[in-house]
């Protein structure tokens, strides 16, 4: 539902911009609890049956806009526990997407019924395959007794016409680690040590029922308080602050925010894109038999899960993220560093990944454009002075889906020319882990992997504001601009 102007989108969005000016403008405890009145005004439920309801929602995202957990929503002490010195250096917790109990609405876990599509054909093959007699013809049309049904699917496989619907839970549908189970409300619940971030969930509960916890207060109380903060913005940024905003436009905005220092995460693709391409010449299949990309997280956490034992076979390389952090604090060790890119798993890398003391926040796309309303910044009025050329055309290219592959075989094509290199991608962690369960039986032995969680890559992850497909033009077009062709003519450039 990404780039459609929902009420979700613009519940959501308000949430952020209210925290947001509440950072900058010093908001008490007392001003922070009128947010949900300010929001919800009068006596008329715009969403749901009350105002109550609604009002106790947005008391929920507050709270979790601002990085604490779920709390206590249901009345206006939602703020009790709030100590707003504390809350200002909050690191992120590890459940890191929640599901707001208020809006979700119990959907079903599956189910299937009869359109009014239903023929009513001779052969009706749905009533032949059912194993328990739930479907049987009524009125001349297919029905489906839902007490007996046992959810199997075989009348759904069977119709000639595709009469039969099959409803689940969106925010299951979406999720491809099996994460979910619910409560004694049939609520859908997350099982937080199952969980990647991906994000996939919150983008495709068309409730709005579940929701990541955000680091806007803090980075904006980071900024007031530290004399240095690096921006790191991840190349999928192009076009997701409007068509006709460009990327210089974009960066010097980011420095009327407060940020010192702008650096595009391109840089670090490029020296990832080198690492993971030596990775491969190395040890593709001598040492192990396949590889797999290191830069998505949530494909990463679930590529380990998944092969145990072959675990290393996923590239030790860093991600570009922490790379081009790494770079800035060989240099500047003092400063801080926010990472702004389109993903919610990344919000988990930097906090707790294997080099986490590297980036000390990350902002969504979307949380930044709400500090950008906050401060009443208007992209499209702002005269250009800066300009990005930190990285390659290939770099710039691993937002979209396949661009990883491409630099790194790019790499590897001109590190050694000689070698064979057998390919494979898959975006959405559903077919991500198909593809790893396929490697894991050796059938992808010599294979490079690329994992993406979101659809169409970086440019589809959960903080994007755009239609991924108008997002990949923007970056492609972006990419087209760069100097360097290749991560390695960059990484050559960098090493010397």
């Amino acid at each position: 539902m990404r780039g459609l102007a929902t009420p979700i989108t613009y519940l959501r969005r308000e949430v952020f911009k209210s925290v947001a000016k509440a950072a900058y403008e010093n908001w008490d405890v007392e001003q922070i609890e009128q947010i949900p009145y300010q929001m919800i005004e009068g006596d008329v439920p715009q969403y749901r049956e009350s105002v109550e309801r609604e009002r106790q929602i947005v008391r929920t995202r507050v709270r979790l806009a601002m990085n604490m957990d779920l709390g206590d929503s249901c009345d206006d002490g939602f703020t009790s526990d709030f100590d707003l010195e504390t809350l200002s250096t909050q690191v992120v917790s590890k459940d890191l997407l929640k599901v707001i109990p208020h809006a979700c609405e119990a959907c079903e876990e599956k189910s299937y019924f009869v359109s009014n599509t239903c023929h009513g054909c001779l052969a009706h093959p749905c009533i032949s395959v059912c194993p328990t007699h739930a479907t049987s013809m009524q009125n001349g049309h297919s029905f489906i007794d839902q007490q007996a049904c046992i959810k199997c699917g075989k009348c759904y496989d069977v119709c000639p016409y595709n009469s039969i619907m099959r409803n689940e839970r969106p925010c299951v549908a979406a999720c491809g680690v099996n994460a979910f189970t619910k409560d004694d409300q049939n609520r859908a619940v997350i099982v937080t040590e199952k969980c990647v971030a991906c994000g996939m969930c919150m983008v495709n509960c068309p409730f709005g029922a579940i929701m990541d916890k955000s680091e806007i207060y803090q980075v904006i109380k980071c900024i007031e308080n530290h004399e240095t903060i690096s921006a790191i913005i991840a190349p999928a940024f192009v076009g997701q602050f409007g068509d006709k905003i460009s990327p210089d436009q974009v960066i010097d905005a980011l420095s009327a925010l407060g940020f010192t220092d702008i650096k595009e995460v391109a840089y670090g693709a490029d020296i990832t894109a080198v690492n993971e391409a030596n990775e491969y010449i190395k040890h593709v299949p001598n040492v192990i038999p396949f590889l797999a990309t290191s830069c998505c997280p949530a494909w990463k956490t679930l590529a380990k899960n998944e092969l145990k034992e072959q675990s290393n076979c996923v590239s030790d390389s860093s991600s570009p993220m922490i790379e081009t952090a790494k770079a800035i604090k060989k240099r500047y060790p003092n400063t801080k560093i926010v990472f702004i890119g389109p993903c919610s798993a990344k919000k988990l890398e930097a906090a707790y990944g294997d080099l986490h003391d590297y980036v000390d926040y990350v902002l969504t796309f979307e949380e930044v454009n709400a500090m950008f309303i906050a401060k009443k910044i208007d992209l499209s009025e702002i005269e250009p002075t800066s300009h990005l050329n930190d990285a390659s055309k290939d770099g710039r290219g691993f937002a979209v889906a396949g661009g990883v592959l491409k630099a790194v075989e790019n790499c590897i094509r001109t590190l050694d020319p000689e070698k064979e290199i057998l390919i494979e991608r898959a975006e959405n962690l559903q077919n991500c882990r198909k593809m790893i369960l396929l490697a894991k039986a050796g059938k992808k032995n010599g294979y490079l992997l690329e994992g993406m969680a979101c659809p169409g890559g970086c440019v589809g992850g959960a903080g994007t504001m755009i239609n991924q497909n108008k997002a990949s033009g923007h970056v492609n077009a972006y990419a087209r601009q760069s100097e360097k062709a290749t991560a390695f003519e960059s990484y050559e450039e960098k090493s010397k």
